[in-house]
């Protein structure tokens, strides 16, 4: 089966021999889609997903705790400030 080539060296794409070429190529993609999807759904292995700028994305089960431990410092923080005023006055 030999491939026939344009005057430039691009295989012909008005082949028959092309399109077959195209067809194996593209069960292919799907079949090595297909094997390496389940990998994909994995479980998270400790590394946090961010968004394009670096940030923590605050939509994933990980960051919506990061959020609430961060929320619960700053809590923490601003409640010891207020009773260290309130015992100086």
């Amino acid at each position: 089966m030999a491939i026939q080539r344009t005057q430039s060296g691009k295989v012909d794409k008005r082949t028959k021999e092309y399109k077959e070429m195209c067809a194996n190529l593209a069960k292919a993609r799907k079949a090595a889609a297909k094997k390496s999807a389940p990998k994909a759904t994995k479980k998270s292995t400790g590394r946090v997903k961010r968004t394009a700028d670096g940030t923590v994305d605050l939509r994933t089960k990980e960051g919506k705790a990061i959020a609430a431990r961060m929320e619960k410092a700053r809590k923490a923080k601003r409640g010891g400030l207020l009773k260290r005023i309130s015992r100086l006055f």
